[in-house]
């Protein structure tokens, strides 16, 4: 499932097509993706501009100019293609998209053309009014957003205080700290040196203030995703950028899917591990993460 990197590579293409364009017309290919679309979709949103465009966790969330939000979400195999008019069509990476999975087509009065396309059908979208949106059973429960000015030591410390749980069960907590995904975790644990296995709550002090090692993670989660958002997010699989092209970051990773492999730390010598943390892969080393 794409993380908050890809989703955020998602909205900064988006962005420049869309923002501030009428929707002239939707073109809705199926009634239903993960959940029915909303009642009369297409209509609802025919004649409505974007006024903005932005992100909560891993959703995309269009602001639309009727107080209106409109909320989409990648699932799986989620993505979007641009067309910057009728008269072009998707070249490269981009045309390796089945057409046969277009399932909504955005057309706007600046003459761009935005096609959602999913295989999976694991993505949604919905409709939801701005002002019912802080008290939405998706969002009221979702944490702070860790590219905001909020992620510092001290939050991370309060945020696990007296938490035996995992470290890395911690920070895929999404009522703790929105958007992280496995894979960024594991690469911010790395660089940090600490254990996804090391009880949470160790990130405080006895008083309740932050140990360095909690100064130290809340600075690397902050450099993997932004390095992330710059390479466009990690490829694996479905994700596209929204011009169809692929993200690289996964050439950069020091131990996401790298169990066997030398540790990339200098001087470490270890080897990269693969355990299982409620059910999900944890890549890491146990000679220099403790």
């Amino acid at each position: 499932m794409p993380e908050l990197p890809e989703v955020e590579t998602v909205r900064r293409g988006l962005e420049p097509a869309i923002l501030g364009a009428r929707l002239i017309r939707i073109e809705q290919r199926r009634p239903d993706l993960r959940f029915p679309f909303p009642e009369n979709f297409a209509e609802r949103l025919a004649g409505r501009r974007v006024e903005a465009l932005g992100r909560r966790a891993k959703y995309l969330l269009a602001d639309l100019d009727d107080a209106q939000v409109l909320v989409m979400h990648l699932g799986m195999s989620g993505s979007f293609r641009i067309h910057a008019s009728e008269a072009e069509t998707a070249v490269g990476p981009a045309a390796a998209k089945n057409p046969a999975h277009d399932h909504v087509v955005f057309e706007f009065s600046n003459g761009a053309r935005v096609t959602y396309n999913d295989p999976r059908r694991f993505g949604f979208m919905l409709l939801i009014r701005r002002a019912e949106f802080a008290a939405h059973p998706l969002f009221k429960a979702i944490g702070l957003e860790p590219l905001g000015n909020e992620l510092d030591g001290q939050t991370l410390a309060a945020l696990f205080a007296g938490k035996a749980t995992s470290l890395k069960a911690a920070l895929l907590d999404q009522s703790l700290i929105a958007g992280l995904g496995n894979i960024y975790v594991c690469e911010a644990l790395h660089r940090a040196g600490l254990s996804p296995r090391r009880a949470a709550g160790g990130l405080a002090r006895k008083d309740g203030t932050a140990g360095q090692r909690a100064h130290v993670l809340a600075r690397v989660i902050r450099e993997v995703l932004e390095e992330a958002v710059a390479a466009g997010g990690s490829s694996l699989r479905d994700h596209r950028q929204a011009n169809g092209t692929l993200g690289y970051f996964q050439h950069s990773f020091r131990v996401y899917d790298r169990a066997g492999s030398p540790c990339p730390k200098p001087g470490c010598g270890g080897t990269i591990e693969r355990i299982v943390q409620s059910g999900r892969a944890t890549f890491y080393c146990s000679s220099c993460q403790r």
